[in-house]
């Protein structure tokens, strides 16, 4: 009787043990931001959006208009500390602390050649193992590759289209040039418009750029390079105090938003003069480690129109380039009554990379019905009197192409038959969607636990049971 009685008293607290630890563990940790892993969840997973589009035969003009809680005017930076130059601003998971990553809106646009954008916009940018992802290819594997490193110079691994790789498992697999070049010859590339607030916006201009076997840049002269003198460590340039009123700003300004996006705080080429080491340099003293200047070339198509201003915790970006750029291996050519995808993203906040807020794709039509109807306009300036089409934007999470197309998504095979996104999820669904894939090994590993104790919890209890039972019979 009383080995029966341990048995019992040891299935109760085993039953009580279980019930315990099944409480307190289920849900706690799952989705806990962790740097190492490049986890950084933001905490709001959508973000609304509204954008317009004009024409007027010539040139084509969009109007962007996104909530940012302040504004993002400012990259990486060189602040003098302890008597040397350092760099801050440099690229982390999520937010960078100090503020010092620009805000920015990006929109990619096709022409039917990409027929999988029109479906599922800028998931088919994302191949395997880019950066910023929890197992992103080295930038070493990368220079390392004959082709994206040896004749793209590529450093990073970037987004490209799925037809260039032989498997879309595998990063490295590009295929031979020549079928590259055909591809590029059909029209098998993205368009991409990249404004910065930081780097492009003080110049008036939004780089011009493309997705095919990586992320490109159009021919012709950036709008900025790198203001750093690797051999003597300090800044190539600083600011000319004649021009800009000062030779550097104040990190306690740059860091603290009290710096006028009007201002002369960019470093443009016209404001600049050669830097001066025996200048008497104060602890805090802060130059850009970008130097802006005029593009040229393809890579300069895209201007900004009037002002791109950030204004009570809105900003109001409209971006214009030429219906036919003559350059048809790098943009699309745009005509009068045509129908074209286009997709957009946002970064705000001080975030970089993939931590961005995405759309899903939508058409436009120009002088023709669509999700967006384009308006004509006569003369140089649109007259925006059309609504604005609102849009939801979300967090993406690490879903890749590679993902989309496994045994491991649950609609694999409604992507093979071509059935669009936006037909079976909400923008709030991918969100979700994005962040449960993020952890998806943590929860997987919860999953387990939860089981396991579910399973004593149930023997203990069925043991419980049946000793009582027998107990209060004899047996």
């Amino acid at each position: 009787m009383r080995h029966r009685s341990l048995w019992l008293n040891g299935a109760v607290l085993v039953f009580l043990s279980s019930l315990g630890l099944s409480w307190l563990t289920q849900g706690k940790g799952l989705t806990q931001n962790d740097p190492k892993k490049h986890h950084a969840i933001p905490a709001q997973l959508t973000v609304p959006f509204q954008v317009q589009a004009a024409y007027n035969g010539q040139d084509v003009a969009f109007r962007y208009r996104w909530p940012s809680p302040k504004p993002g005017i400012f990259h990486d930076m060189l602040k003098y500390e302890g008597g040397k130059w350092v760099v801050k601003g440099s690229a982390v998971p999520g937010s960078e602390p100090n503020g010092l990553h620009e805000d920015r809106v990006a929109m990619m646009l096709d022409d039917g050649s990409v027929p999988e954008f029109s479906r599922y916009g800028g998931y088919v940018a994302i191949g395997n193992r880019l950066a910023g992802m929890s197992d992103e290819v080295s930038g070493k594997d990368i220079a390392a590759h004959p082709y994206l490193g040896g004749k793209l110079k590529q450093d990073e691994p970037t987004k490209y289209l799925p037809a260039t790789r032989k498997s879309i498992n595998d990063w490295s697999s590009v295929v031979p040039e020549d079928e590259l070049k055909a591809q590029r010859a059909a029209g098998y590339f993205l368009d991409l418009w990249h404004w910065r607030a930081g780097r492009s916006n003080p110049v008036n201009l939004s780089d011009d750029q493309l997705v095919a076997e990586a992320r490109l840049s159009d021919t012709g002269k950036g709008m900025y390079a790198t203001n750093w003198d690797g051999e003597k460590k300090q800044p190539r340039l600083m600011f000319d105090q004649a021009k800009a009123g000062h030779t550097a700003l104040k990190w306690d300004d740059v860091v603290g938003g009290r710096i006028a996006q009007d201002s002369n705080h960019a470093l443009r080429e016209d404001i600049a003069a050669p830097f001066n080491p025996a200048a008497t340099w104060k602890e805090g003293d802060t130059i850009p480690r970008r130097i802006l200047r005029p593009a040229d070339g393809s890579r300069a198509d895209i201007k900004v129109v009037g002002k791109a201003k950030w204004d009570n915790g809105f900003w109001d970006v409209t971006l214009t380039r030429k219906m036919d750029t003559s350059a048809p291996l790098e943009d699309k050519i745009l005509r009068d009554r045509g129908v074209y995808s286009v997709a957009f993203a946002i970064h705000r906040q001080a975030t970089g990379g993939r931590w961005h807020y995405v759309s899903l794709p939508v058409s436009v039509g120009l002088g023709r019905d669509a999700d967006i109807t384009a308006e004509r306009y006569t003369g140089d300036t649109p007259t925006w009197t059309q609504p604005a089409k609102t849009m939801t934007l979300f967090y993406p999470g690490q879903v890749t192409w590679a993902h989309v197309n496994s045994a491991r998504h649950a609609g694999a095979d409604k992507v093979k038959a071509g059935v669009p996104v936006k037909f079976r999820h909400t923008e709030a669904e991918l969100a979700n969607y994005g962040v449960e894939l993020e952890f998806n090994d943590t929860i997987y590993r919860q999953w387990q636990l939860t089981m396991l104790l579910g399973a004593l919890l149930i023997a203990a209890f069925g043991y419980a049971i049946n000793a009582t039972l027998n107990r209060r019979t004899g047996a």
